[in-house]
């Protein structure tokens, strides 16, 4: 579970730190860090703990999932949820199903020493998992928008499902364990920011968007619930309107809100009305379902240096590069994407500078890699299936048929010009690394399919 830097998008004159923003994306560990430095009453207390609904998603999840190869270590997805019921249906045209707007994990490490957060815009393109939809019926497998898992999933009207959705389709496309998980919902985030009589924003250019109930005029002014919900939502009507600068938008309002509700602690109604809409509108799994568990985890966030928290975007690029038809989409940049993700799988802390230097220097559009198949499996039809799979992942097909003679192992050989090419092929592939043959195809990439490859996992 790749990145782009901090985005000034004008969100509020409020700052905090790096570690602030974690807590106040993941609202019950901020709300309960709260609550603990304000030492409230036992009935608030358990109050609040009895607001804070668990689910089940353990059963929904199957066995077939990535194991955890760090004992000691936790991702922990997060989701800003709306269910378009009630007070949420306007903000949705003839959706009737839960939606995402917003995706992410944090990953703590064994040692708790550091901590990274990785977010992945909605728009990202991916393969949805096989999920469970709650009727008695399963939806396939199939490419799309990676927050569709969460509406598949949640089309019965339950955080369970779609949490679970969410889950098995960032397990598949990433590799990584996910350990638990939060749901937070809409109507909750806008009670907790009228709880604090509104958070401070500063547009730098007037907002005007429909879709998101939002009129805005530019300059510093304080926004209550449902302005403040419009402002986080809007998207297509400042900035770039991509769904990266809404993300910049929506950590740097977090990170007001968080500031402005630890300003609170010696208002017992503001800070109990912040706590009820917080604690209302999580849901989270069964072992994080409680003030004690969310407690804990906000105490391991603040034990954290702030120079040790690192915050990413997985590297992307715009889906029109590989599928000219495509301008909503965006897919996710291989190998730097691979690279992420195998690093937190096992534990190692990610050089946020590192990565972005390679993901804008050596940025290589899936369209531009030519890929020739061949059938190492004995199996007919084998080369075909895959071919087809590269084609929709963007690649260039130029050619399929049998190789000299079967294998159990998937490799991937080019000539010495095509490296790099290589490479973003190999990262999308379970346990292949790419080598350079005298004997390679000229101006092409070989994939030679073993025994090995289960199509479900290539990325």
């Amino acid at each position: 579970m790749s990145g782009t830097g901090r985005r000034r998008a004008g969100a509020g004159a409020t700052r905090l730190t790096r570690r602030g923003r974690i807590l106040a994306w993941s609202a019950g560990s901020c709300a309960v860090l709260v609550l603990g430095v304000g030492g409230v009453g036992a009935w608030v207390y358990k109050d609040l703990d009895n607001n804070i609904t668990g689910a089940d998603v353990d059963a929904k999840l199957g066995g077939d999932r990535p194991v955890n190869l760090s004992p000691g270590s936790k991702n922990i997805m997060v989701v800003g949820s709306d269910s378009r019921d009630g007070a949420n249906a306007k903000y949705g045209k003839d959706l009737t199903t839960m939606q995402s707007d917003t995706l992410m994990v944090l990953h703590l490490p064994a040692n708790r020493e550091w901590a990274t957060v990785v977010s992945f815009p909605r728009d990202s393109w991916v393969e949805i998992a096989a999920c469970d939809k709650g009727d008695g019926s399963t939806s396939g497998p199939h490419l799309a928008k990676i927050n569709e898992a969460f509406a598949i999933g949640g089309a019965s009207g339950e955080v369970a499902n779609a949490a679970a959705c969410s889950i098995r389709t960032v397990e598949a496309n990433t590799g990584l364990r996910i350990d638990s998980f939060m749901s937070v919902d809409f109507q909750g985030f806008k009670g907790m920011v009228d709880a604090l009589d509104g958070i401070e924003v500063c547009p730098e250019q007037a907002i005007k968007d429909d879709k998101a109930h939002l009129d805005m005029e530019a300059g510093c002014q304080t926004v209550g619930g449902e302005t403040a919900l419009g402002y986080v939502r809007t998207r297509y009507a400042v900035g770039d309107g991509s769904d990266i600068g809404r993300i910049g938008r929506q950590q740097e309002f977090m990170e007001a809100l968080a500031a402005k509700a630890k300003s609170k602690l010696t208002s017992p109604t503001s800070l109990y009305d912040f706590l009820q809409s917080a604690t209302k509108s999580l849901t989270t799994d069964k072992d994080l379902a409680g003030i004690d568990p969310l407690y804990d985890l906000a105490s391991e966030l603040k034990g954290i240096p702030s120079d040790r928290l690192t915050f990413l975007t997985v590297p992307n690029y715009p889906r029109e590069a590989d599928v000219t038809a495509d301008k909503a989409n965006i897919v996710w940049q291989y190998p730097q994407a691979a690279d992420l993700f195998t690093s937190l799988a096992g534990d190692k802390e990610v050089d946020k500078k590192q990565l972005q230097e390679q993901a804008k220097n050596d940025l290589i559009y899936a369209s531009t890699v030519r890929v020739q198949v061949l059938n190492g499996t004995g199996v007919t039809g084998r080369a075909a299936a895959v071919a087809e799979k590269l084609r929709e992942a963007g690649f260039t097909v130029v050619g399929t048929g049998n190789a000299p003679e079967n294998t159990d192992t998937t490799t991937v050989t080019h000539p010495a010009d095509l490296a790099k090419r290589a490479k973003v092929l190999a990262s999308r592939l379970p346990d292949t690394s790419a080598t350079q043959s005298a004997d390679a195809a000229a101006g092409a990439v070989t994939l030679v399919v073993g025994k090995d490859l289960d199509l479900d996992e290539l990325r």
